[in-house]
């Protein structure tokens, strides 16, 4: 009898069904929790807030347009909360899916039962990449519901269109995570790399709001990539996501070339 396909995909998703339930919540209840208190912010007295803090902080944290719908959402979510969450739960599962399986042990015993390193990989990404485009359906269809009722005026595409920045850049920081892991075996690697480049991205995104003269960071920031020209309220950017998606086929490479070449058994 043939073995059910895909089985790495499968047990990945299988294994971290309560992993993905305690992120979706989480990402749930910080939608819930804020996207209602927009009515209630977007006042005078929210607006003389605004004003009154220094330009230059305004600026690093996204809230120059904060008063409109879109620029709440993108700025108390999917540019902070929901950026901290996906990449928090992306370099979990990143760095646990090569290096914590071989610091395990797992690795070396599912390389034994026939699975090829390349598809290892490949189905490990694939189960990553599932999880976080689960994220992204539950967030879109939460959005779109409190949009109206929270007087949010947000069009479907435009919010496919940042969901789609959102998920490529928790997948970049996956992939990086799989990667770095791959190449040495340790899950800590793994993970401080990849948390890294995320928490660089977002600090180059912010150096570069505070001078156009910093603009030049931007090209460094995949946070950058993501939302410089505000998906949520101008719809897709096709140059930002084909930067997004070239890293994420990068790196997911770079873990099947790490991986097929470096000595597990050894």
């Amino acid at each position: 009898m043939a073995s059910p396909p895909l089985p790495v995909f499968r047990r990945a998703v299988v294994d971290t069904w309560r992993s993905t339930l305690a992120w979706t919540l989480a990402l749930s209840a910080v939608l819930l929790l804020y996207l209602p208190l927009y009515p209630s912010m977007n006042g005078a007295d929210m607006r003389n807030m605004i004003e009154g803090l220094p330009p230059e902080l305004v600026n690093a944290l996204g809230y120059e347009d904060i008063l409109s719908g879109p620029g709440y959402v993108q700025a108390t979510f999917f540019g902070l909360l929901g950026f901290v969450l996906i990449t928090a739960a992306a370099v979990s599962w990143g760095s646990a899916a090569v290096a914590g399986a071989e610091e395990s042990g797992r690795l070396e015993l599912v390389l034994s039962h026939g699975v090829g390193r390349g598809q290892y990989a490949l189905e490990s990404a694939l189960g990553i990449l599932v999880r976080l485009l689960w994220f992204a359906v539950v967030t879109a269809v939460l959005v779109l519901t409190l949009s109206g009722p929270s007087e949010l005026g947000l069009e479907a595409a435009n919010v496919a269109a940042v969901e789609a920045s959102w998920l490529g850049l928790g997948y970049l920081a996956a992939s990086i995570a799989m990667a770095i892991g791959a190449l040495t075996g340790r899950r800590t690697a793994a993970l401080s790399t990849a948390a890294g480049v995320a928490a660089a991205g977002y600090v180059l995104n912010a150096l570069a709001n505070q001078n156009p003269d910093l603009d030049w960071l931007r090209t460094f920031s995949p946070y950058s990539w993501a939302y410089l020209n505000d998906p949520l309220a101008d719809g897709p950017d096709l140059a930002g996501l084909g930067l997004l998606a070239a890293g994420c086929v990068l790196f997911t490479a770079v873990t099947v070339w790490a991986l097929d070449r470096r000595d597990i058994l050894g």
